[in-house]
């Protein structure tokens, strides 16, 4: 793990993440301070994010458009995630099938030192009664600084790959168009 200075600008970027249910962006999250009236540039939210991310702190994920979301990180081993279209909602999930399938995988095409991440996007089951008792319509995404902590399913223990810097696009192929 990195070992993180803590200065003024992390514990507030911190003290955001700490209150947040789902993922957010580095935009959303400077609206928040901002919105406390903490005076955190954009640039210093990106690379204080960034950071945590390093310290494997926080969670990094890119979401459909292809943003970098963050997330307080609950289990202290690797894990998945399930995340809630409509509210942002996560839930951090084991999924041994999913580190079988990948070793075979990988061992079959002779890859080696592999590294993977599996986000499951759908809606959750608040956002699903929601929706049905509007005639079918979900919600919106909701502001940030309306989540609170929740409890999720923590990860199995296993080892913890290495984390890729999530804005450098280290990671799988998109396909085209994607």
């Amino acid at each position: 793990m990195v070992d993180i200075r803590n200065t003024r600008q992390r514990r507030a970027v911190s003290a955001v993440l700490d209150e947040l249910e789902g993922f957010a962006s580095a935009q959303q999250i400077h609206g928040v301070l901002g919105q406390r009236g903490e005076k955190v540039g954009l640039s210093t939210v990106y690379r204080n994010l960034q950071a945590l991310v390093d310290a494997e702190q926080v969670d990094a994920l890119r979401g459909n458009d292809g943003e970098v979301l963050y997330r307080r990180c609950e289990a202290g081993e690797h894990h998945h995630h399930l995340v809630c279209r409509s509210c942002g909602r996560a839930v951090e999930v084991a999924g041994p099938a999913v580190e079988s399938w990948a070793t075979k995988v990988a061992s079959e095409n002779g890859f080696t030192d592999v590294e993977h991440t599996l986000e499951i996007f759908g809606t959750c089951a608040d956002c699903s009664r929601s929706a049905s008792s509007r005639g079918g319509r979900a919600p919106g995404p909701r502001d940030p600084s309306e989540h609170r902590a929740g409890a999720g399913a923590v990860a199995a223990p296993r080892r913890r790959p290495s984390r890729a810097r999530p804005h450098l696009d280290r990671g799988a192929p998109r396909a085209p168009g994607a």
